[in-house]
């Protein structure tokens, strides 16, 4: 059997699936996705694929017709005799929902593993899960790609002097802190309380920012409830900036109304997620080469922990 590697790209990831075949002239499997009327899908890989190395790129946001795509694509893959199938999943969907937080709710994370596992997934390359432990939930390898290689030579070039990095909320103090150590500054918390899903009661900062600086940490932006609450409180105390790097733009609901009234100087995202809208405060940074070199390294079974800031 071949060991070629090939690309399929999910509609909502195609433009990266095109980036990576250029870096690194990896040939891109064309598919079909027809649709009946009542809106039920059905990808059809247009050649033949028996024997190779598959590579699915798709994100997994919303809608739920995404992840159906890409475990329908799977399914088709291992149907159609592909060797090894890898599931590249630059943003994982329902995430979010990692455990049970209240009573009468699903593990979504873990059911969703489940899924592509049983879709036929021999293999994930994810970026920035919502919590890392999901990894657990997987039978099969998975590699968990790290944004701090992205974001950390970003923040190199804006030259600052007098900086430190804020944690959003407590549950992002893990994440704030790799950045912190990386450029052995201190960080600040912002406790967040919240009465309900994409509402924040109130945020109290712990730490000291007067005239410093401010970059606040997080993986995701949905509607920017979190953050512009707790840009506004850092401002408040004194701080010089504050800007925010998040590696997930979900971006829904008034979160570019927020955006644009907040105190953010501005907000720096990874193209995980197809960005339809601009703002003068969004900077989009692409995840197309790091993806491409981690693809390359999985299939010549070389190591990716190179590819992590230091």
């Amino acid at each position: 059997m071949s060991s070629q590697i090939m690309l399929l790209g999910g509609s909502t990831s195609q433009y990266l699936a095109e980036g990576i075949t250029k870096i690194h002239d990896i040939p891109l499997i064309q598919v079909d996705l027809a649709k009946f009327s009542d809106g039920e899908m059905q990808p059809i890989i247009l050649e033949s694929i028996r024997g190779a190395f598959i590579f699915i790129i798709q994100s997994t946001n919303a809608p739920a017709d995404n992840m159906m795509e890409l475990l329908l694509t799977i399914d088709a893959a291992r149907r159609a005799s592909a060797q090894y199938i890898t599931a590249v999943i630059p943003y994982f969907g329902y995430a979010r929902q990692d455990r049970k937080d209240q009573p009468r709710v699903p593990i979504a994370a873990k059911l969703m593993a489940n899924l592509l596992t049983t879709a036929g997934a021999n293999r994930i390359i994810t970026m920035d899960l919502h919590a890392p432990q999901i990894q657990g939930f997987f039978d099969i390898p998975l590699d968990h790609l790290d944004s701090t290689a992205i974001f950390i030579p970003y923040v190199k070039k804006l030259g600052l002097t007098n900086f430190i990095f804020a944690a959003p909320d407590v549950s992002s103090t893990k994440r704030t802190r790799s950045f912190a150590k990386y450029f052995d500054v201190d960080i600040v918390i912002c406790d967040k309380r919240r009465e309900k899903a994409n509402e924040v009661a109130g945020v109290t900062l712990i730490g000291d920012v007067k005239g410093k600086d401010v970059i606040l940490v997080d993986d995701i932006i949905d509607t920017g409830g979190t953050l512009c609450s707790a840009a506004q409180v850092i401002m408040d105390s004194g701080a010089k900036s504050v800007r925010a790097i998040c590696t997930h733009p979900v971006l829904s609901g008034p979160v570019y109304e927020r955006l644009e009234k907040s105190a953010l100087k501005e907000v720096v995202v990874c193209d995980t997620i197809p960005i339809t809208k601009t703002s003068p405060k969004l900077k989009v940074l692409s995840v197309k080469d790091l993806f491409a070199t981690a693809i390359k390294r999985v299939h010549e079974y070389r190591s990716i922990s190179s590819l992590f800031a230091q």
